[in-house]
């Protein structure tokens, strides 16, 4: 159970708190450009280890039940947390919530399907979209911290706002053929 990738996996849940907190004096009203600065370094990081820990497994054989189970739990906490501090910091704000909004409520519902088609044994394999969805929503958030780190270069939070939208949009798609596939297998 305590292979590398499954560490790797753990080390991002661990490190949302820390993240969090890089970013929370932002949210008090504070300029904190030297915590945007180190939460960008460790969001990067933690997106390292999400390709990581999937590669290593995989190369190594090393795929086990509590890796399925946790990495997407990883991935949902971590742009979870990231999208309500970005929220909170107002670097997400006005009609720009809206696509917040769209990417949060796609990762509960997908969830909540996927937990019920585990039910009934049926399995929703991950599409390509849904990985460029992924890339997508990365880069925006990513952007967003980067560009709170460096207020000057206002280009670096008009890129996250322009690829979290294109995130959203990516998200409604997926999220349209899950739920197609989802509704096959109800009542």
């Amino acid at each position: 159970m305590l292979t590398l990738p499954n560490l790797l996996t753990l080390s991002r849940i661990f490190a949302v708190p820390i993240l969090v907190a890089l970013l929370w004096p932002a949210e008090q009203g504070h300029e904190w450009r030297t915590g945007y600065s180190l939460a960008f370094l460790l969001y990067c990081l933690m997106g390292i280890t999400d390709y990581f820990d999937g590669y290593l497994a995989r190369a190594q054989g090393a795929v086990s039940r509590l890796g399925v189970f946790l990495d997407p739990i990883a991935d949902k906490i971590m742009v979870g947390a990231v999208i309500l501090m970005l929220t909170a910091t107002h670097d997400i704000e006005g009609v720009h919530i809206i696509a917040a909004m769209v990417i949060l409520l796609r990762e509960i519902a997908v969830s909540g399907l996927r937990e019920f088609l585990a039910g009934l044994q049926v399995s929703m394999p991950v599409s390509r979209l849904a990985k460029w969805k992924t890339t997508f929503q990365l880069i925006a958030l990513g952007a967003l911290i980067l560009g709170g780190a460096l207020p000057q270069w206002a280009f670096v939070h008009q890129v996250g706002l322009l690829t979290l939208w294109a995130a959203a949009i990516l998200t409604l798609l997926t999220g349209w053929d899950y739920l197609r596939v989802g509704l096959k297998h109800m009542d």
